[in-house]
């Protein structure tokens, strides 16, 4: 193991608002310009490389990640050694702006390969509890941060969330949307391999990136989505991918002794379950991994049982799942794989 490599483990915040007027409401934080977006990232220290953005929502890849920025809803990831939670304040701040309230806000994250190399208050999951407790607003009082374990000694999840009044007495109205944050770790070094870019290859970020979707089988995950995708040099890729109101995102660090790759998507509790075992299956191929993580996120429904059924034929054994129930009714469900080949 390097003594430090790359932190491909991404912190992952969600922000929700909420506002009176209608007219702000069908824009709403797609309203702030670039500049304060700029301005927030720079204090996370990350930058945008690439966007694209269509009627429901706009997507920004970054230096390191992603940002979505839809109307009421922020999801900002980074990787590295950013400093994510630095942006609650900023953000709230511009969304007051535009007339918006926060309502919730949903912080999570994996176990870090190199978390002595973390910056301040990412430092440990009590300094980020206590950095987030300081700084968001009093309305959200219904709080609660929790550690999901596993088998695995590498792999927890870390889940701290919080939510106002509004979003308690919606409990009645699930949210039909779920998330799922799949981490793979050891990749397998010939799939890696291809997220290297050659030496002096001629091409810019945005070629390069579209170039590794294509050999590499991540523009065949969802045909149907407008990927925006960016190669780092000497090696490592980005990609967003947007279709309707839903993202798909994929990082990639493929040094070997610390290569990672993430996949995340968004789905409905009414769409067709065959659809995300499909798609599951499709993302964990590209780049066969010898550990797998996958956090569930939804309102009481029983998607997670669809990423066993995903995983376990491409070679992986089940290794454990937790759960976790969180303010606003949501449950999170914490499963684990290993490659048979171990």
């Amino acid at each position: 193991m390097a003594v430090s490599g790359f932190e491909g483990f991404e912190k992952r915040l969600e922000l929700h608002f909420s506002g009176d007027d209608p007219v702000i409401g069908n824009m709403g934080l797609r309203l702030l310009d670039f500049e304060s977006l700029e301005k927030v990232l720079h204090a996370v220290q990350c930058t945008v490389v690439s966007a694209v953005g269509n009627q429901y929502f706009d997507s920004y890849v970054l230096s390191e990640s992603s940002l979505f920025v839809y109307p009421t809803k922020i999801i900002i990831k980074t990787c590295g050694t950013t400093q994510l939670l630095k942006s609650i304040r900023p953000l709230i701040h511009h969304a007051c702006t535009l007339g918006l309230m926060i309502c919730s806000c949903r912080y999570t994250r994996g176990n870090f390969i190199f978390p002595k190399a973390q910056p301040y208050p990412h430092t440990s999951f009590k300094e980020e509890i206590i950095f987030l407790e300081n700084n968001l607003p009093n309305n959200l009082y219904y709080r609660k941060a929790s550690v999901l374990p596993s088998k695995l000694s590498t792999h927890s999840w870390h889940v701290f969330s919080a939510c106002d009044e509004s979003h308690i007495l919606m409990q009645n109205m699930p949210d039909e949307l779920y998330t799922i944050e799949v981490c793979m770790t050891e990749l397998d070094r010939v799939l890696a391999g291809k997220f290297f870019r050659r030496p002096n290859d001629g091409k810019n970020g945005d070629s390069a990136g579209k170039e590794m979707s294509e050999i590499t089988g991540i523009g065949d995950i969802n045909p149907n989505a407008l990927i925006c995708d960016f190669a780092f040099d000497p090696c490592g890729y980005s990609m967003n991918g947007i279709a309707g109101d839903r993202y798909s995102t994929i990082h990639v660090t493929p040094e070997d002794g610390f290569s990672y790759a993430s996949f995340e998507c968004v789905g409905s509790i009414y769409d067709d379950p065959d659809n995300i075992v499909e798609v599951l299956k499709k993302a964990v191929q590209v780049f066969r991994p010898g550990t797998i993580s996958v956090s569930t996120t939804c309102t009481g429904h029983k998607v997670w049982k669809c990423v066993a059924k995903a995983i376990e034929p491409l070679g992986m054994k089940f290794r454990s799942c937790t759960m976790d129930e969180f303010p606003a009714t949501e449950s999170v469900v914490f499963q684990t794989f290993t490659s048979r080949r171990k």
